[in-house]
């Protein structure tokens, strides 16, 4: 099974949330960076690779603050683990989203979240 880790990146009440290009697969639907684990990595060392090389960052990756398995019509499951990133190194640089945005917790469900991610942003939102 693949294991996809995202982070919830906070800064000043607000998270970094990035839209999928155009012409991409679910184009222009909002996520969290991150991406997959490759094999040989932890998925700590993963969401830290991806988040530089999305964002230009470097990250300390925190806590778990959930995860679960799901699985988009016609594809294999997929295990998703989202983390909490608080601190980071560098400045935010868009390098492979349509648009990114720092956004405040209970604006979260107003974004066209890809349907994996829609009842964790709720659960994210409701938490603010």
């Amino acid at each position: 099974m693949t294991t996809v880790v995202a982070a919830v990146i906070e800064r000043d009440g607000q998270v970094l949330i990035g839209q999928r290009k155009a012409g991409s697969w679910h184009a222009l639907q909002w996520e969290f960076p991150g991406g997959k684990v490759e094999p040989g990595e932890t998925p700590p060392v993963a969401l830290r690779r991806e988040l530089e090389e999305e964002l230009d960052i470097r990250a300390e990756i925190g806590a778990v603050i959930t995860e679960y398995e799901y699985q988009y019509s016609g594809r294999s499951p997929i295990r998703l683990i989202f983390y909490s990133v608080s601190k980071f190194e560098g400045q935010v640089q868009n390098r492979v989203f349509e648009e990114i945005r720092w956004e405040k917790r209970e604006r979260l469900p107003a974004y066209d979240f890809l349907e994996g991610d829609v009842d964790f942003v709720g659960r994210l939102a409701g938490a603010g």
